[in-house]
């Protein structure tokens, strides 16, 4: 029996109890250890799966050719011979790839003076329009257009100009028929204004009358809110220990940079520095969809539209809508181009239907979900520094931003204007979390977290865990707004109090990745588990003992 991955009879036989397939088991081991799947089914696979084989020690006996000089004469022919048939195969295959690359080069070259002539012509027709806007009065613009209707008609003309709304067309009448010049594409999202800046259909006001609405509902249901009673309480936050390790990402390029957590169905979505976002499904333990696409790490993923959809933001500047499928893959919708630098957050509006982005570009976008399309951009006019992290506040019409410059700034989403603006903090904002109550607001920098009352503006607690080196990457509210859970060189729960009393730290957590980095935080639903990310490529869950299954790795 041979190996199903070399092909060979293997030394260390071990067979999997899932599929029945025999493989050596040095190279099985290193293929579940970087991807975790069956490279011959693609099923999820794992070392407790492996059955080893144990068999005879036997002496290979040795081929009867062998036996003499002329037949092992005869076998060095043959080897000889299948050697130069090789040999002649590639070199027909590097023929081959040579002219087809020579032919690649000269259609590149081709497309590429068409593309150089296109934009040529499309620079004169810009440049013979703008000279005919400025010749020709607007109020002629309706007898221009009953002029193209004529001519259309097959009437003689001299010369028309036709605006539409989607296209620009310049033509002329040459001998009773049209010669078109250029077509020049004007599409709400690609047309430029003053300074090169992309036109934006801004926020209607019919999104505002939506985004208000939804303030009122969700302000209403705040005032009547009150803890619930499967929340996991103080005692046992305090005995919360790990309770598993998942290696959701790849080995050579290790580091969970962002989490979310959809509590209705328990999955969980992690973006790492490996260019990958993966869905995990953490009650039974299994990856659910891999999503790949982008070709720089991912800084930040969100679910939407009731876990269907998963928006990513990465370092190559743009942003990817995935949306689950019936396979149960997430694959990709739309991709966002619309920064010009890292997009570093992104954060859903409590309708489900809109979402903001932030990136180093030091502009915000304000999207509609269900078009992908861009309604605003905004960029703040008093500094240049990039967004490093973006949350809505829970009703929705405000909205948080922190800077690479320690700032802090806080924005009225209906008029796009920024409202209030908190410093302080000492280096880039790494995270910003607002809780439940709509009073408070965490962030996180690399002199530690500070606490917001939005009601006063001003600052009312700070907490510096760690010394001047170590900065703070995560700060996150649990769904309750009753626990507070930082993370850096480690990770540590508070219990949420008022202004004036004591925060007090309940459980502190070692950073058991052995990088010193917990990057990102997520509580679970009502609290029952802590789920970390740290600069390995583990996915770890904290909780109290004996409620999760064994520990893996």
């Amino acid at each position: 029996m041979n190996c199903s991955i070399s092909g060979e009879v293997p030394e260390d036989p071990v067979v999997s109890k899932k599929s029945g397939l025999l493989y050596e088991r040095r190279l099985i081991e290193r293929l579940i250890s970087d991807y975790g799947k069956c490279p011959v089914t693609g099923e999820s696979l794992e070392m407790d799966d492996l059955i080893p084989i144990k068999t005879g020690k036997i002496v290979k006996p040795r081929p009867v050719q062998a036996a003499s000089i002329p037949g092992m004469l005869g076998m060095f022919q043959i080897e000889w011979d299948g050697l130069m048939l090789s040999n002649f195969a590639l070199e027909q295959q590097l023929h081959t790839a040579r002219q087809e690359l020579s032919h690649a080069l000269y259609q590149h070259d081709a497309a590429c003076r068409v593309i150089a002539r296109l934009k040529k012509e499309r620079d004169e027709a810009r440049a013979l329009l703008a000279q005919a806007e400025r010749q020709i009065p607007m109020a002629a613009s309706t007898a221009t257009t009953a002029n193209v209707s004529a001519l259309s008609n097959g009437k003689r003309g001299s010369c028309c100009f036709c605006f539409k709304a989607q296209f620009i067309l310049l033509a002329t009448m040459c001998g009773g028929s049209f010669v078109v010049f250029s077509v020049i594409k004007a599409a709400e999202d690609d047309e430029m204004g003053p300074g090169g800046k992309k036109i934006r259909p801004g926020i209607s006001a019919n999104i505002i009358a939506e985004l208000t609405d939804c303030n009122a509902a969700l302000s209403q249901q705040r005032k009547k809110r009150q803890i619930p009673p499967t929340l996991a309480p103080v005692e046992a936050v305090e005995r919360y220990t790990q309770l598993s390790s998942y290696p959701l990402h790849k080995t050579n390029k290790p580091g969970i940079l962002s989490m979310d957590i959809y509590h209705s169905k328990d999955i969980i979505a992690t973006g790492g520095i490996d260019t990958n976002a993966v869905v995990f499904d953490r009650p039974s333990g299994q990856i659910l969809s891999t999503l790949s696409g982008h070709s720089k790490k991912v800084t930040s993923v969100k679910f939407a539209a009731q876990g269907e959809l998963v928006v990513t933001g990465s370092a190559d500047k743009t942003v990817r809508i995935w949306q689950d499928s019936e396979n149960g893959n997430y694959d990709c919708r739309q991709i966002l181009k619309d920064h010009t630098a890292e997009v570093q957050a992104v954060t859903i509006h409590a309708t489900n239907n809109y979402f903001v982005t932030a990136s180093l570009d030091a502009t915000w976008c304000f999207y509609e979900l269900s078009s992908g399309l861009c309604l605003t951009q905004v960029a703040d006019a008093s500094g240049s520094e990039g967004y490093t992290s973006a949350a809505f506040h829970p009703d929705g019409l405000i909205l948080g931003t922190g800077t690479s410059g320690a700032l802090v700034k806080i924005w009225d989403v209906k008029s796009q204007a920024s409202v209030a603006r908190f410093d302080g903090h000492i280096g880039a904002v790494n995270a910003i979390s607002f809780s439940e109550n709509g009073y408070f607001l965490a962030t996180a920098a690399q002199d530690g977290v500070k606490l917001w009352d939005l009601r006063k503006l001003r600052n009312f607690r700070s907490f510096t865990p760690y010394d001047e080196d170590t900065p703070t990457q995560a700060v996150e509210f649990d769904h309750s707004g009753s626990y507070l859970a930082t993370g850096g060189s480690d990770i540590r729960v508070y219990q949420v109090a008022n202004v004036k009393s004591e925060w007090n730290c309940i459980k502190t957590f070692p950073d058991l990745s052995g990088t010193g980095k917990a990057t990102c935080i997520k509580f679970g639903p009502d609290a029952k588990y802590l789920a970390v990310g740290s600069m390995d490529r583990n996915l770890r869950i904290f909780g109290p003992p004996g409620e999760d299954g064994p520990m893996e790795s």
